[in-house]
């Protein structure tokens, strides 16, 4: 019987052929599309699962809040993890990683190479996280000072080989040998590692409780509560930030730290939760967005369910080509199980062949997508028994929800009715059929609210007045090669024609920068209703010039001024937090008493030095110099030419270094870089879904046209003209497009009203976005139909009629 049902099924498939091929169409570029977005999913949910102790593992984050400022912060102090595991016997390991010292210079022959991830970690680094030694010892690789541990392919990359365990490679122009070689960190990682040095060679002020520069993770032993574990964190502050806090910030008592507007708390953060739920100051790399995953997840079923819709569509749309054929079976004695079997197995053969399609098509089309997300998806994501499990099931669960209406519809109809008329289905109410088209149409005009609101909250931050002037500031990397070159390098720059002015300084207002934090004090006292935390700074004496920023109060630094050696500069964040009519001529004092205190002597405007998905927070500017990086302004239309030299420049200053730059204006771009991608998959997904839901919407008008041609023909005879004729059957798509806008938009509105708020500053929903979505939808689906409307209207009507 099956063998019959198969063969029923390819001879209808090659008979109708336009029909077989937009119905394959249609679910093939579903499932593409749903195959694509749920390997993104997959790929984002699998983040740090791979570790074999992952659900043991937590990091440790601390919260303050002192002074009308808070921090959420992915960093503790040093001791936190030597204390918990001398203290807790629920812990079985920990390690701390410390990441601050930025990229270093590495040697390649006669060359040095900058090489950005760089990390201290402890010797314990093995016993927590599950990193393959391939070749050394991983008791003792990260023991000895002068060691480091790296991947296989930094091992390739400086020696032509994995074997590298026992050479020396020099770092910093400071010589290490390699004690172990790893295997290259998953792509899926929240921390990804090139050279991996040993805590014992951090030169550091160990054991301070009121510093928060490590990011620290602890294993759980096996069957241990991190909830309850949790609450043992609290004794840790009692115990021992307390007793150094207390004569600093004139404590009286632990409780002090939780009393009215003072805060100080650790937490845990599973570590399979660290890259879509957290996004704390002090993250090792950016993290994804479980919102993301969410709408990406919500897409690939919506787009899956309008193939399926449009499956369903074109089915009953040639339902009366087929009518005669169901009444002969049913004479002839055939059930309508065995019919609804004739017409569920055609799905499902239908579905088949379009997953083999689409199986090919997904293939081919994960390199782009790749290139689009930012992903390293392959076709082995698909080769893995979950993966293949579903693809066996997906042609009969696609099969049987995208055949199941158009079966039972078939199967229904009457057989007297099918052999005097050639169609079983009377006129009546298409209300189901509606359904499906107010359906597709409410995704299609929320996919294309959210695609416009992406691009224009995307073209707001790129437009928005960020308090410095980013165009035209050339960057230049790895600076602290030059040395004791710094200064004149610098000066023979500024030399260089079309450069307006320059400055020395690793801390820029994009991101990755150098962050610092620093604890200051309204009075002298020090006590906790006076204390705030704020962003300190070292800069130069041009670098405001260069940032082209605005003092607003006061003055900037300046080389005729030897009193700016204490000298701030403060943003206008902090003057508020200050609550002085004119902050300029005060003291404020730092957390370490044992320092001068700092007279503001300027108030400079505020500017973002985060993204916009955060408030602009306190800080300011010390005279100084932290050669990390270099910037200079650069008139237009000058960059080829001053880049030439400064390669000539750099090369004679600092030999053998590698000469790295780019523009401010491309690096604060790439800080949205998440938002531009999820932009660009969901035009392409949007495109998608209206293409399948017009193909649906194609599929109805050619059901409806031919369910009322003698309508039409009698309306013909009687004197209507095509365009009458037209507009009628128009208007009856028209009304469950505007169903779906009237759910759509306020749906769209509040969607991403959501989404908009992870953005501190952020355009609003406005009227005109929902309008322009719904008169998009309007006009894709008019001009859908009337192709077939006007087949309809110009048909001569002695063919409709010829059997009346």
């Amino acid at each position: 019987m099956i063998e019959n049902y198969l063969k029923v099924a390819w001879r209808n498939m090659l008979k109708h052929p336009l029909n077989t091929g937009l119905n394959i169409f249609g679910l093939t570029l579903g499932l593409v599309s749903c195959i694509l977005m749920m390997l993104y999913v997959v790929d984002e949910l699998s983040y740090d699962r791979f570790h074999s102790r992952a659900e043991r593992i937590f990091r440790i984050n601390t919260y303050a809040k002192f002074g009308g400022t808070e921090q959420d912060l992915a960093e503790t102090p040093d001791p936190i993890g030597p204390t918990l595991k001398n203290d807790f016997p629920q812990v079985e390991a920990y390690v701390r990683f410390f990441t601050q010292n930025g990229s270093r210079l590495v040697r390649k022959g006669n060359e040095y190479l900058e090489e950005p991830r760089t990390v201290f970690a402890d010797s314990t680094l093995f016993k927590v996280f599950d990193l393959p030694v391939r070749s050394g010892n991983p008791e003792t690789a990260l023991v000895r000072p002068n060691s480091v541990v790296i991947t296989e392919s930094t091992a390739k990359k400086y020696f032509g080989s994995t074997d590298a365990v026992g050479k020396t490679v020099e770092v910093d122009k400071s010589p290490y040998y390699v004690s172990a070689v790893i295997q290259d960190i998953p792509s899926n990682s929240h921390f990804h590692f090139d050279f991996i040095f040993p805590m014992s060679g951090l030169d550091y002020g160990w054991g301070n409780f009121l510093t928060t520069n490590f990011n620290t993770y602890i294993l759980l032993k096996d069957g241990v509560d991190h909830r309850i574990f949790d609450k043992n964190l609290a004794t840790v502050i009692t115990k021992y930030i307390y007793p150094q806090a207390k004569e600093l910030l004139k404590l009286k008592s632990p409780e002090d730290f939780n009393r009215g507007d003072t805060r100080f708390q650790f937490n845990l953060t599973a570590l399979t939760d660290i890259h879509l739920r957290s996004n704390r100051r002090g993250e090792i790399e950016a993290n994804g967005n479980m919102q993301f995953v969410s709408i990406f997840t919500a897409v690939a079923i919506f787009v899956l369910l309008i193939a399926c819709i449009n499956f369903m569509n074109l089915s009953t749309a040639r339902s009366t080509a087929r009518a005669k054929e169901v009444g002969v079976r049913k004479v002839l004695g055939t059930s309508r199980s065995s019919l609804i079997g004739q017409f569920m197995t055609e799905s499902i053969f239908t579905a088949a062949l379009s997953l083999v399609l689409a199986g090919g098509l997904t293939w081919l089309a994960i390199p782009f997508f790749n290139q689009i997300a930012a992903k390293e998806l392959s076709i082995r994501y698909l080769v893995n028994p979950y993966v293949v499990s579903v693809f066996v099931c997906l042609p009969v669960l696609v099969g049987l929800l995208a055949g199941s209406y158009p079966a039972f519809f078939l199967s229904g109809f009457k057989p007297i009715a099918m052999l005097k008329t050639n169609t079983g289905n009377p006129a009546g109410k298409n209300s189901f059929r509606d359904i499906l088209v107010v359906f597709q149409f409410i995704t299609c005009i929320m996919l294309m609210i959210g695609t416009i609101i992406i691009y224009r909250q995307l073209s707001y931050i790129q437009t928005k007045n960020l308090g410095f002037n980013k165009e035209q500031i050339l960057i230049i990397d790895g600076a602290r090669a030059l040395g004791e070159h710094t200064e004149s390098f610098k000066n023979e720059f500024m030399g260089l024609p079309g450069v307006t002015s320059g400055t020395v300084s690793g801390f820029l207002p994009i991101s990755p920068s150098l962050r610092n934090g620093q604890t200051l004090a309204r009075q002298a006292d020090r006590s906790p209703e006076n204390m705030f935390d704020t962003q300190s700074w070292v800069v130069d004496v041009d670098y405001i010039k260069t940032m082209g920023m605005k003092i607003v109060k006061g003055r900037g630094f300046s080389r005729g001024f030897g009193s700016d050696e204490n000298g701030i500069i403060i943003n206008q964040s902090l003057a508020k937090l200050l609550g002085y009519p004119d902050p300029v001529g005060h003291l404020l004092y730092s957390g370490d008493p044992g320092q001068k205190p700092f007279t503001v002597i300027g108030v400079v405007e505020d500017f973002h030095y985060e993204s916009l998905r955060s408030n602009i927070g306190p800080l300011f500017f010390s005279l100084g110099t932290h050669p990390d990086r270099m910037a200079f302004r650069v008139d237009a239309g000058a960059s080829p030419a001053v880049l030439k030299q400064a390669e000539k420049l750099w090369k004679a200053a600092a030999t053998g270094a590698p000469f790295q730059y780019r523009f401010m204006d491309e690096a604060f771009d790439a800080m949205y870089r998440t938002e531009q991608r999820v932009g660009e998959v969901a035009v392409i997904f949007a495109v998608v879904a209206i293409l399948i839901a017009c193909m649906g919407l194609f599929g109805l008008a050619t059901y409806m046209a031919d369910q009322r041609r003698r309508e039409i023909g009698i309306r013909k005879v009687l004197g209507a003209n095509p365009s009458e004729i037209v507009s009628l059957l128009s208007s009856d798509f028209l009304k469950p497009v505007l169903i779906a806008i009237l759910i759509a938009c306020p749906l769209g509105y509040y969607c991403m009203g959501q989404w908009l708020g992870n953005f501190a500053y952020r355009i609003d929903v406005e009227w005109w976005i929902l309008v322009t979505a719904s008169l998009l939808a309007i006009f894709i689906a008019l001009l859908t139909v009337s192709f077939q409307s006007l087949k309809a209207a110009l048909t001569n009507p002695v063919k409709s009629l010829q059997n009346e």
